[in-house]
């Protein structure tokens, strides 16, 4: 395990062919990520953050996020029936995301890694831990436009400490009670969003350690598993209980998020 983080460090070096361990590693993750995102709609960062930051800084593993991110994400967006709509409710929320994601970038950038990490490990618990006892909130209309701005706000700066875009947005979003192909297009801008922001706060924040041209290479390559588990999760999504995946998936989340909190405190 020693050798394998010390091989992932060294992405951030541009010494990348000498190190298959680190094409294994990223395939398999998003491998993974994407066949999560085929089979529920969401969890491609989530599961991706929580995997890489097990074996490389989160800052690394966010900038290598961006571009399987964005892509899978802008294809949600568009995909969707109401985007203008959408949009116009709630842009006060995506403004609070963004300004939130810039500033709070700083953290997965500077010297706070175990901080970090151990922020990534508390979102996933809460979020896991939301998701299992199926917890539902409801917003009324007449409350939105106070509380979707600092919802977003919050969300920004749980991005840009830890990667992680769905902790309150997707709680927040599923109150809103809209149409399952409304909320699954308001998921996928929210997420947009967040991956700009972050891909805009990394940039400012990045120092000689974050070597943004090789991550960028691998970020690019690590799209093509992320395809591919895609598809292959639309597929079981016919085949498979919904119920079913949906506990495996945030048992395994929950796990992974208190892991990830123990070890940042060591």
């Amino acid at each position: 395990m020693m050798e394998v983080a010390g091989n992932l460090v060294n992405l951030a070096t541009g010494h990348l062919i000498s190190f298959p361990v680190i094409w294994i590693t990223v395939a398999s993750v998003f491998l993974l990520a994407g066949l999560v995102k085929g089979v529920v709609g969401m969890g491609l960062p989530t599961v991706a953050m929580g995997l890489l930051a097990i074996t490389m800084p989160p800052a690394q593993g966010a900038a290598i996020l961006i571009i399987p991110s964005f892509v899978t994400n802008i294809w949600q967006l568009l995909a969707g029936p109401s985007f203008k709509r959408l949009f116009k409710r709630l842009w006060t929320m995506m403004a609070g995301v963004a300004v939130g994601t810039v500033a709070g970038s700083g953290w997965l950038t500077g010297g706070h890694t175990g901080v970090a990490l151990s922020g990534l490990g508390a979102a996933l618990t809460i979020y896991a831990m939301l998701g299992l006892l199926q917890v539902r909130f409801q917003v009324s209309v007449r409350y939105e436009n106070l509380l979707s701005p600092l919802v977003g706000l919050i969300t920004g700066l749980v991005t840009g400490a830890t990667g992680v875009f769905v902790i309150p947005a997707v709680p927040y979003l599923q109150a809103l009670m809209l149409e399952k192909e409304e909320l699954i297009q308001a998921l996928g801008l929210s997420f947009t969003v967040s991956t700009i922001a972050l891909a805009l706060g990394l940039a400012l924040h990045a120092d000689d350690q974050m070597a943004p041209v090789p991550l960028l290479g691998v970020s690019l390559l690590a799209l093509i598993p992320a395809l591919l588990g895609m598809f292959i999760g639309q597929m079981l999504r016919a085949r498979m209980s919904a119920e079913a995946f949906r506990r495996v998936f945030f048992s395994g989340l929950l796990l992974l998020g208190i892991y990830l909190a123990i070890t940042s405190l060591s």
